[in-house]
């Protein structure tokens, strides 16, 4: 059984947490990790990546991702 997605949705993830350190993207607590949600489009899903970002920009460690889902589902597909 294949997954399919519609043409028109393209979904994202936001996500993020403190970093270990800040060359590299290893969290100091998996478990701990903010999940900030799944948006249907990547400018809503950069809407809710700004906003986190803004709200810690006191925290240098913390940092936020957006992922782009409809990759991992269809890799294939442009």
């Amino acid at each position: 059984m294949t997954a399919t997605i519609e043409s028109d949705q393209r979904l994202h993830l936001v996500f993020g947490g403190e970093l270990k350190d800040l060359d590299q993207v290893t969290f100091r607590d998996v478990k701990n990790l903010d999940i900030v949600g799944i948006f249907p489009d990547y400018a809503t899903a950069q809407a809710a990546w700004k906003a986190k970002a803004q709200a810690t920009v006191d925290s240098a460690q913390t940092r936020y991702f957006v992922v782009h889902l409809h990759r991992l589902l269809e890799p294939t597909a442009r």
